[in-house]
């Protein structure tokens, strides 16, 4: 998933909280300038609202990441070309009461298989980043 995480007292908005929340659990400092903007809002399972912020981190080798233990399990990166070709896109279909009730976007990448509101707002990322080729 990305960094994320409620809004603290201090936070002005959106924007500050996902920088807070990315220099907490990436060690990564990023100023407000490299915020591109914000996507729409998504409920999540307990229907609190996720306010999705993109953001350009620059070349990525060029990234010091220091995960914070406690928050991060693992870090790994997917290329543009990965996750625009189609043998790596999928939907995973959910049953609600044994009828069908939803369908979500899958990345797939070896091991990791991005799902849930983590693959929604990729996809809409793609979508919005590059609408003739997603």
């Amino acid at each position: 998933s990305f960094p994320g995480g409620k809004r603290d007292p201090a936070d002005t908005d959106a924007v500050a909280t996902a920088l807070r929340e990315t220099r907490e659990e990436l060690g990564l400092e990023l100023g407000a300038e490299r915020v591109w903007g914000q996507l729409q809002p998504l409920p999540d399972r307990q229907r609190q609202l996720v306010a999705p912020v993109v953001a350009n981190l620059g070349p990525l080798e060029n990234l010091t990441l220091t995960p914070n233990p406690d928050e991060v399990e693992e870090v790994f990166t997917l290329p543009l070309a990965h996750l625009l070709r189609e043998e790596n896109q999928g939907y995973t279909h959910f049953r609600t009461a044994g009828r069908y009730g939803y369908t979500l976007p899958v990345f797939l990448n070896g091991p990791h298989r991005i799902w849930g509101l983590t693959a929604i707002v990729t996809e809409l990322t793609l979508e919005l980043l590059l609408p003739d080729r997603y």
